[in-house]
């Protein structure tokens, strides 16, 4: 039976076993329409698939040591005891880029199921918990990032009310994994 709940430091370990895998098999490429000035239409476009795991990138244990997590929220989704999905958002932490400097929004860290369990609803729900959470709190807007070769997820974001609002080609320039990825920042009004 699938149970979830909102969790503190004490499950950060649990939290980690969930690996975060992306399968890749398309990408969105950008098209830009007279170099940009008539608007960018996204393609997708099939790619030999592969595997991009973020599992190492985002360890929750590591989270306390960079950040000041206290206006952070986590939640989790268990099958019997097992752990198999977790979110994190992130509210109101002055180190955090991504939250403009902004204290009516969120941003969603981190979302994770585990493979055997995706396309059953779990993501779906905990998702579902941070915008309750977000809401409740009284924060006006959840912001959301992903890349172009995460398809499935940009298709959920939108499916959601999410808005692509920044489109960023060289967001992952720095980084030898991510260099060629694109990264997509959505804004969910709440």
């Amino acid at each position: 039976m699938i149970s979830y709940k909102r969790i503190d430091c004490n499950y950060f370990k649990k939290y980690d076993t969930i690996a975060m895998r992306v399968y890749v098999k398309s990408h969105y490429v950008l098209d830009r329409i007279n170099n940009g000035l008539g608007g960018i239409l996204l393609k997708e476009v099939p790619v030999k698939n592969y595997v991009r795991d973020f599992s190492k990138h985002a360890k929750a244990t590591k989270f306390s040591e960079k950040f000041d997590i206290t206006n952070w929220a986590f939640f989790m989704a268990f099958d019997d005891g097992k752990p198999i999905g977790a979110v994190t958002i992130v509210s109101r932490t002055a180190d955090i880029r991504m939250l403009d400097g902004r204290e009516d929004i969120t941003v969603l860290w981190d979302i994770r199921v585990s493979d055997t369990y995706k396309y059953q609803g779990i993501g779906q729900k905990l998702f579902d918990l941070a915008v309750e959470w977000s809401r409740s709190n009284g924060f006006k807007q959840m912001k959301i990032e992903c890349q172009n070769n995460n398809v499935p997820a940009c298709k959920f974001y939108h499916k959601q009310g999410a808005v692509l609002r920044k489109i960023d080609e060289y967001a992952y320039i720095e980084d030898v994994d991510s260099r060629f990825e694109v990264q997509f920042i959505w804004y969910l009004d709440l």
